[in-house]
């Protein structure tokens, strides 16, 4: 059997949406992970607020923790799958993944811009 590679992703929602809506799309994109060709997907340690967060306002964080085969391309398919959710998406929500204490954090942007960005990390995880 493959080596398992456990990635982090926390889901920070737009600042603007009501926290309910911010636990739905967080389920939403871990539905849609669920339905890759993972090891196995769960909930993640809770997470606290970012700085700056108001206290009045408050910010609901959504950490999943996905585990996949470390060969087979799968976990292209998950930043691509998390890239392509964002692009969905006319909120400003933010995904962070992190390997290792390695982590890069996706927004919206340009696809040149994310497709850039997400190479060079892929490429440092895969060995690509």
């Amino acid at each position: 059997m493959d080596d398992l590679m456990e990635v982090l992703l926390v889901v920070t929602p737009d600042p603007d949406v009501e926290p309910e809506t911010g636990e739905r799309v967080s389920r939403r994109l871990r539905s849609e992970i669920a339905d890759l060709d993972v090891e196995w997907v769960r909930p993640g340690p809770s997470v606290p607020a970012p700085d700056g967060a108001k206290a009045a306002d408050p910010v609901t964080l959504g950490a999943i923790v996905v585990a996949m085969s470390a060969s087979g391309g799968v976990f292209t398919t998950l930043i691509e799958t998390v890239r392509d959710w964002l692009g969905r998406s006319s909120a400003r929500h933010r995904v962070s993944l992190t390997i290792d204490g390695d982590t890069i954090e996706l927004e919206r942007a340009s696809n040149a811009e994310l497709r850039d960005l997400i190479d060079v990390y892929v490429r440092r995880h895969t060995g690509g």
